[in-house]
């Protein structure tokens, strides 16, 4: 498998960003590219939206975003290609952006959240694999998953 990296989404790779796809009973969990682009461009002073890629083929989408009332980050609308999961990439790519937040780009904090829907159990499974526990808050239908970085 190749390395995972994350790149900024600009005008140079939103297209492609764009045309990636869920398999049907997964669009339910996550927003589509197109909604969380729009809600990068409108929160752009405390975010930043990556494509995921391996080699020069973006696979998936991730959002991170710094929340100042909790000063905390949260991971948003990450999704893997129908095509390209089962690869590892989630794993690799969920490492890079927690590699990223370790950075403080936004803020000096290492509390990450990122919230599921409990019915989404790989994604579950993956969050909680790498460290995130239930914090006992929920966002509607979802579950809100935390960890504190070192």
């Amino acid at each position: 498998m190749n390395s995972i990296i994350l790149k900024k989404i600009d005008e140079s790779n939103f297209i492609p960003c764009f045309q990636l796809k869920l398999k049907p009973e997964q669009e339910a969990f996550v927003s589509h590219p197109i909604r969380s682009l729009a809600q990068a461009y409108v929160y752009y002073h405390q975010c930043t939206p990556f494509g995921i890629y391996t080699g020069e083929k973006m696979v998936g989408y991730v959002m991170v975003i710094y929340d100042y009332d909790e000063e905390s980050y949260n991971i948003w609308h990450m999704m893997i290609d129908q095509a390209e999961q089962g690869k590892g990439y989630g794993k690799a790519a969920l490492q890079r952006v927690l590699d990223y937040i370790r950075e403080k780009p936004f803020g000096d904090s290492a509390h990450v959240l990122l919230t599921c829907n409990p019915e989404n159990h790989p994604a579950l499974h993956l969050y909680k694999a790498l460290g995130f526990t239930e914090s006992g808050r929920g966002d509607e239908d979802e579950i809100e998953l935390e960890r504190f970085l070192s």
